[in-house]
């Protein structure tokens, strides 16, 4: 497929940032390391909108690590409570900040293997921190791997199947912008379900058979 991979990027930025997607518009908070890890563990099956609040609310009493290792999993249970499976998140995010304190001098691992020895911490969550920290990643989750295969850039069945397709797809230089563009896109434009199609400027979706 020859298509201009920096200016389909751009494409999507610009419309979902024209749509007020919310990817671009609600995470203007986090600072750091810890506190993008921190969102990226609540905002699994959750709306970035209840991340958001719940995000706020724990980082608001839980700045560092440390402070978060010394909560009481029911303390951290109230301030998440919204988002999905508040109850294993809780757990794993006060295991988490202990494994941090303990083996990491309080630090995120900005690497790979090292951040998915994480309770709670997976694939994408990984490459989320890893991308946030401005190194070169892409973290694919619902939203990445049902555009990419309904662009027809990738035929694959499993996130992680995409991931490693994308990377061959993608120039390393622009991996930080893809999970970005392409979340912003499939909560404005290209939705799970009705799709708004007719307007999306990508012409050439096989979807719309243009």
């Amino acid at each position: 497929m020859n298509v201009n991979l920096e200016k389909l990027l751009e494409t999507m930025e610009n419309e979902a940032k024209r749509r007020n997607a919310p990817v671009f518009t609600l995470k203007g908070f986090l600072n750091d390391s810890f506190q993008h890890l921190i969102f990226a563990v609540l905002s699994s099956r959750t709306k970035d909108e209840i991340t958001v609040k719940a995000a706020k609310k724990l980082l608001s009493k839980a700045k560092t690590p440390e402070m978060l290792a010394k909560m009481s999993v029911r303390e951290i249970e109230k301030l998440i409570e919204g988002v999905g499976f508040y109850r294993v998140k809780a757990k794993n995010l006060k295991k988490l900040a202990e494994k941090l304190v303990k083996e990491y001098n309080s630090k995120v691992p900005l690497e790979f293997d090292e951040l998915i020895k994480l309770p709670g911490v997976g694939r994408k969550t990984a490459n989320i921190v890893l991308s946030a920290s401005k190194i070169p990643a892409i973290a694919v989750d619902t939203h990445v791997h049902r555009i990419s295969n309904r662009l027809g850039l990738v035929k694959t069945e499993k996130p992680e199947e995409t991931e490693e397709e994308l990377k061959k797809l993608f120039p390393k230089k622009l991996w930080n912008r893809v999970n970005a563009a392409f979340v912003g896109f499939g909560q404005t434009v290209c939705k799970p379900v009705k799709p708004l199609c007719n307007e999306c400027p990508i012409k050439w979706c096989p979807k719309i058979g243009l």
